[in-house]
């Protein structure tokens, strides 16, 4: 089995994928992330598209990692505390659809996994307000232009988009 056979995918979507994308892409046993579209129903979706708020599709991260290095829940566990999961399609100054919080899960024991810590988040009332993170299963992940890809790496700049 080559080192390729053992990595797996994982979907999220958290606001602003520039800076969802960075903390993914700096956690010990990820292998690569890309920022991209997913969960609308308009295909092969352009930044632009998305930005309008008109094709359904959520700003996202293909995370791809090896689950012997970090697991599944590990990733659930960074995505909840990478941005505020109350917020209804807005994230800091970014409002809009397309910046709402997401888990697209790729199989049965994703969708599991995800709903059992979204509940366990819920019941330990962390957040005064319910968690509005949909779980949806993952339609086509649509890569983002290649100058979305590392945006902040590229342009030397701080790695944040909302607080």
């Amino acid at each position: 089995m080559n080192k390729k056979e053992k990595l797996n995918k994982a979907v999220f979507a958290a606001g602003c994928f520039w800076g969802v994308e960075t903390a993914f892409r700096n956690l010990k046993g990820v292998a690569d992330v890309k920022v991209g579209y997913i969960g609308g129903h308009t295909e092969n979706p352009t930044y632009e598209d998305v930005c309008r708020g008109d094709t359904g599709h959520a700003e996202a991260v293909e995370v791809v990692f090896d689950p012997e290095k970090i697991s599944y829940g590990d990733l659930l566990d960074a995505f909840w505390n990478l941005h505020n999961p109350t917020t209804l399609n807005r994230q800091g100054p970014d409002v809009g659809e397309q910046y709402r919080s997401a888990i697209f899960y790729l199989d049965d024991e994703q969708k599991k996994m995800a709903e059992e810590s979204k509940k366990k988040l819920n019941d330990s009332k962390k957040f005064e307000k319910e968690i509005v993170t949909e779980i949806t299963k993952a339609g086509i992940f649509y890569p983002a232009e290649e100058y979305h890809q590392q945006y902040f790496a590229k342009k030397g700049i701080d790695p944040t988009c909302h607080v």
